[in-house]
Order: structure tokens, then C-alpha cells, then sequence
């Protein structure tokens, strides 16, 4: 069983950056697939980016790129999302997410463990 915990949420203005924390359980991020999702009210769950921690790849979800940018530092268990030039499109409750065995994936239903999320507002 793994838990995740988000941090790092909040209101912001457009154009302005947030970090996003991800604290993983004990023995977590090893050969592990963490991610980072973003669900907006009305809309659908959407990927924003995802790390394989076994060779440090990752992949983005197409609105993100170029401004986002996921790491993580396995001596914390911790998987970061750092945002810049956010825009209020980007509002959303962000979760974070990991599988249990498998390689690098956007694909929500691969992923067997997920966090209780933080929000991020932002605002033009």
C-alpha cells in the first residue's frame, strides 16, 4: 500500500509559479511511475506530467509543456511539480498518483494509488 500526500497549493495570479510536493510512504519511489493529474469542476480528469523514477524519464501532458516541469528527489520520497506562467486555465484540484508496478504513463487508469490533492487557483 502506498500513501501520497499533496502540498503546496494555492491562489495565485496569472503568470506567477507554484511548486507542487508530493510526499510518498517509505520505500516508495524506486522503480515507480509517479504522476501528476489536475481535474477542474465540469471538466475531466486530465494528465499534466508523469515520472518513471527506475531511469528519471518523464512525458507531459500537451497544455503543459514548456511551463511545467516534474522532478523528484529520492532521498525525501518526494515527486515535485514545478509551474510557471501559470494562466487561469490551469485552475484546478492537482493530484498525484503512482503506480504500482509499470513504466513511465499519462493513462489515469494505470495508476493504482492516488493522493487526496491540493488546489490551485489562479487568477487573471
Amino acid at each position: 500500500q502506498m500513501h501520497l500526500a499533496e502540498s503546496g497549493g494555492g491562489s495565485v495570479q496569472a503568470g506567477e509559479s507554484l511548486r507542487l510536493s508530493c510526499v510518498t510512504s517509505a520505500n516508495t519511489l524506486r522503480n515507480n511511475c509517479v504522476a501528476w493529474f489536475r481535474q477542474a469542476p465540469g471538466r475531466q480528469r486530465e494528465a499534466v506530467a508523469a515520472t518513471y523514477i527506475g531511469d528519471g524519464s518523464t512525458a507531459y501532458g500537451d497544455s503543459v509543456k514548456g511551463r511545467f516541469s516534474i522532478s523528484h528527489d529520492t532521498a525525501r520520497n518526494t515527486v515535485y511539480l514545478e509551474m510557471n506562467d501559470l494562466k487561469p486555465e490551469d485552475s484546478a484540484m492537482y493530484y498525484c498518483a503512482a503506480r504500482a508496478k509499470g513504466g513511465l504513463s499519462l493513462d489515469p487508469v494505470l495508476f493504482r494509488y492516488w493522493g487526496q490533492g491540493t488546489q490551485v487557483t489562479v487568477s487573471s
